[in-house]
């Protein structure tokens, strides 16, 4: 009976974000001293304080970056939350250098790579783990670079968002639409669905 349909199933491994014709956004916190020049100035790398050496973790889940910052209060180095855009080609461009990590000890060729994946438990509003996996990409060396000086179109801090989301779950308040962005499944061709292991 119609009445009694469920919500189709989300696959343990899927990619979601929010994006448009153009752009996917995926988020990242970083310390004031970083977010606040590349705020102003649309860089990541406008303060010595970013690294390329250091690897970045970019997640395409709002829910699972409230969950890894604490909603922009779990430390000090993470308490600016950036929304960064990147066009679609170059976001499939970093996954078609991935190397997907369950833990293993990567081999030279491996981390010379640039790019890691893994897969870690999806979260919900109030950070609570739900039955599914989110993507995070690792960035670091060249490729860190690269991104992070050519292939941002647009960086939004979006701190106020995650801390009135937190008070709003507090509150058990509605979330979706502003404070929960609309994030659809994202389609990437069979090779990188391969690659990043997303049927397995």
């Amino acid at each position: 009976m119609a009445g009694n349909s469920q919500p189709p199933k989300v696959p343990y491994r899927q990619i979601r974000a929010l994006y448009d014709e153009e752009t996917i956004t995926v988020y990242q916190a970083y310390s004031q001293a970083i977010a606040g020049p590349a705020v102003k100035e649309q860089r990541l790398s406008a303060s010595f304080a970013f690294s390329h050496t250091r690897m970045t973790w970019i997640k395409p889940s709002w829910a699972w970056m409230m969950y890894r910052c604490g909603y922009s209060y779990k430390d000090k180095g993470q308490e600016r939350v950036l929304a960064i855009r990147m066009k679609h080609e170059h976001f499939k461009q970093l996954l078609s250098k991935a190397v997907v990590c369950h833990g293993q000890t990567l081999s030279a060729e491996e981390r010379a790579r640039g790019v890691r994946v893994q897969w870690d438990p999806e979260r919900s509003p109030s950070l609570d783990v739900l039955p599914y996996r989110s993507i995070q990409i690792g960035i670091s060396g060249k490729v860190s670079k690269i991104w992070a000086e050519e292939w941002i179109v647009g960086i939004e801090d979006v701190t106020e968002k995650a801390r009135r989301l937190k008070e709003a779950v507090k509150l058990e308040e509605r979330v979706e639409g502003v404070l929960m962005p609309e994030e659809r499944v994202y389609d990437v061709p069979e090779e990188l669905r391969k690659l990043l292991q997303i049927d397995e």
